[in-house]
């Protein structure tokens, strides 16, 4: 017995038709990745990997704020003391001080924050020193 489609009724659906006819078209040419396995298919499932593959191609971070503000803390340290200019150093700090102080008046989510404002008057005159002499 051969199976009958109903009248009226295609065996393709709007959307086959639509893949196939961008495809006759060439629309998914030169698609990267296209014609390969999909990556990390050995790998054992895990409900959250599109979000760490989102987070991975966005450069995102899954720190808490506290420790992100330490880590920045760290990067303005090191940026200061590199800074052309004791104004630049100046700006800098100050930047970072503002973020600091406001941690410090509303604490954020995470581990203790353990930050204390930049003296900036002793790192310019720790600047001027290396820089001057």
């Amino acid at each position: 017995m051969t199976e009958r489609k109903p009248p009226g009724i295609s065996w393709e659906s709007w959307a086959d038709r639509q893949i196939r006819e961008a495809a006759e078209r060439g629309a998914f040419d030169g698609l990267t990745g296209a014609g390969k396995p999909l990556p990390q298919l050995d790998r054992p499932y895990d409900e959250m990997w599109w979000i760490k593959e989102k987070m991975h191609r966005e450069h995102l971070s899954f720190l808490p704020p506290s420790l992100v503000l330490r880590k920045e803390a760290e990067d303005a340290r090191e940026a200061a003391a590199a800074a052309p200019s004791e104004a630049a150093l100046r700006r800098i700090l100050t930047e970072i001080n503002e973020r600091i102080r406001a941690a410090l008046r509303a604490p954020l989510d995470g581990p203790p924050l353990r930050l204390v404002p930049f003296d900036i008057e002793e790192a310019a005159r720790t600047w001027r020193r290396e820089h001057e002499g």
